[in-house]
């Protein structure tokens, strides 16, 4: 019984961990989105397995020195109990995943507009063997190579394509991630970025130089990304 005590003990401070622990700061609407989905799982998640761990550890310690297995009666409350509970917890993931999965800033769709407000911002990002080139067709298409540069609190849509071979798009601080596919284009949509400097990278093995394929975005404020667009649209 010293066992089992300790075993559940356990168990019971893992729960208070996980239900403690906070998801990391949000860097972008994405991230928010897809960070706040995934504590209010992990809050499901927790508990449950808990619950049948402990069933499982009860039952194995209380039975280990049954000499022979005894059949089981039927309990047609206990049955309904778990199809209900099974229901209600799968309800709970489908409403909570749709929630966010509908959302434009996680999953941007065809149907969607691309930047309908003045001051929204598009980038171009297209992918090749092995760099990127971030162009910005609101102000005469000029190329930052691999770098884009985009303002705190604007509204931002990445078009993301490739010349050769299939790329892959992440920054994952901020959740963003599209595929990078030739003769296609996939648009990523986020929101309230904050201000820093983010690492992203291609998510696609294309070739001998695929780990080089580096690229940062930096989100700086409203006056230094207009400084940033006049200085590179007169070149």
């Amino acid at each position: 019984m010293r066992t089992t005590r300790s075993v559940l003990v356990s168990l019971f401070s893992l729960v208070a961990v996980g239900l403690a622990a906070q998801p990391a700061a949000a860097q972008s609407a994405t991230a928010e989105l897809i960070n706040g989905l995934n504590a209010d799982l992990l809050y499901l998640a927790v508990p449950i397995t808990v619950l049948v761990e402990a069933i499982l550890i009860y039952t194995v310690v209380k039975y280990r020195n049954a000499e022979e297995a005894s059949p089981t009666r039927e309990n047609r409350r206990l049955e309904i109990t778990w199809t209900v509970a099974t229901a209600v917890v799968l309800l709970f993931v489908g409403v909570a995943s749709y929630g966010v999965m509908a959302n434009e800033n996680v999953t941007h769709t065809a149907a969607d507009e691309v930047a309908p407000e003045d001051d929204d911002v598009v980038v171009f990002a297209e992918a090749y063997q092995w760099g990127w080139d971030m162009k910005y067709p609101q102000h005469g298409n000029f190329s930052n190579s691999n770098t884009i540069v985009v303002p705190e609190g604007e509204d931002v849509y990445i078009k993301v394509t490739s010349r050769d071979v299939i790329h892959g798009f992440h920054a994952p601080e901020l959740a963003l991630k599209q595929d990078a596919m030739p003769g296609s284009v996939n648009v990523i949509k986020t929101e309230n970025l904050e201000r820093g400097e983010y690492q992203g990278y291609c998510t696609e093995y294309c070739g001998v130089a695929h780990s080089q394929m580096y690229f940062t975005i930096e989100v700086v404020s409203q006056d230094e990304y207009q400084s940033f667009v006049d200085e590179n649209a007169e070149n």
